[in-house]
């Protein structure tokens, strides 16, 4: 059967509070990635708009935006999987193209999370929980990584300075992110001095430091056939190697595991087998650092590193660019932000650039294969995507 190829990617800058409407947010990713793969809008044959809709005002945006990027009367599809959904939705661009449905599709991913108010945010982010038995007792995001956070230090040894040492790796590359929202220093200093804001606690054990922060944004991935790619001329096709999906109780009382997340374990050993490597094959990855306790979950359960011993790798700055596998070199979302539906785009958007040495100062040296790693919620669901030349 025909290959399945990414041929296009763009995103908008992410910012704390985009001016414009949510079509106007759209359009800049759309625009950047219709750029980048030199084709027009009659090229493409279906679309598909994620996003977490809690937090958008507009009903059906999927329908808004077809229309407003020439993209009628081909079919639109909406898919949601919270902070997951736009790697959901490049599963499912994946599916009709390798299917033979569509040849070329388009996935736009956005968030405006600024249309509500930052007490507004942290309720439908609790609301993430079952609405019935945990939500109701004021469950909200940090406070849920943060028992992760504990039950992962306890058992590994790992300290909170091992997690300091993630955001300052963040901050290393989220200056030179044009695209990011937080682009100052992070030092280790900083944590340690209690009358600095990055030490400040949150939900403890984490820090403000440790924390994501909301944004607005958009991104588009233009996925193609083998076929198709080839008569677009796409100079750099990537090629889709690897998809792992899972998902798991979403209430905790119904988990066994809180030193790491299982959905990511069950989706990465499903997209290594699908892409036919091990851990080891992998040159660079972009991981969903919401936290920095996420991150450092990620590097075991993605197999980087043996269990406990996630440590090892920020430590002995293995995660860097120049490192033995370098993580979230763009800056991560500890960087960049987290516009929820915009998310998973963006981070194949920096891995399908690495693979086409276009990356700039981020730069890693020859990757082969580069590895996505999106959550949805808190461990709910579980995507990883795996890409090559």
């Amino acid at each position: 059967m025909s290959k399945v190829a990414i041929i296009g990617v763009g995103q908008s800058t992410f910012v704390r509070s985009y001016p414009g409407s949510i079509r106007e947010l759209v359009f800049e990713g759309f625009k950047d990635c219709m750029q980048d793969a030199q084709i027009a809008a009659g090229d493409i044959d279906a679309s598909i708009v994620c996003s977490a809709p809690e937090y958008d005002k507009q009903r059906s945006p999927a329908g808004v935006f077809a229309e407003y990027l020439g993209l009628n009367p081909q079919p639109t599809f909406y898919v949601e999987s919270l902070c997951s959904s736009s790697t959901t939705g490049l599963k499912l661009a994946y599916s009709l193209v390798k299917s033979g449905l569509h040849d070329v599709v388009a996935v736009l991913g956005f968030q405006k999370m600024s249309e509500i108010s930052s007490s507004e945010s942290q309720e439908r982010m609790g609301r993430g929980a079952d609405i019935q038995w945990e939500s109701p007792f004021g469950t909200m995001m940090p406070a849920y990584y943060a028992m992760y956070a504990r039950a992962y230090l306890e058992q590994s040894g790992a300290s909170l300075d091992d997690l300091s040492l993630i955001r300052v790796k963040a901050s290393t590359y989220g200056q030179i992110n044009d695209k990011a929202v937080y682009r100052k220093p992070v030092t280790f200093e900083m944590f340690q001095d209690p009358e600095h804001i990055m030490g400040r606690p949150v939900s403890t054990p984490l820090r403000v430091g440790d924390c994501c922060a909301n944004a607005d944004g958009s991104s588009c991935i233009i996925v193609a056939s083998e076929e198709r790619a080839k008569s677009l001329c796409c100079a750099k096709p990537i090629w889709i190697l690897g998809l792992g999906s899972a998902s798991t109780s979403v209430n905790l009382a119904g988990r066994d595991l809180f030193s790491g997340l299982s959905v990511a374990q069950h989706a990465a050993s499903q997209a290594y087998n699908m892409a036919g490597i091990t851990p080891k094959h992998v040159d660079v990855a972009e991981v969903h650092d919401c936290f920095t306790i996420a991150e450092m979950m990620a590097y075991e359960n993605l197999g980087f590193a043996e269990p406990g011993e996630g440590k090892n790798l920020i430590q002995g700055k293995e995660t860097y660019k120049e490192g033995s596998i370098p993580v979230n070199v763009d800056g991560g979302l500890l960087s960049k932000g987290h516009p929820i539906g915009a998310t998973g785009g963006s981070q194949v958007r920096t891995i399908v650039l690495q693979l086409r040495d276009e990356a700039g100062d981020i730069q890693v040296k020859n990757p082969e294969i580069g590895l996505i790693h999106n959550i949805g919620g808190v461990g709910l669901y579980g995507n990883v995507t795996i890409l090559g030349r």
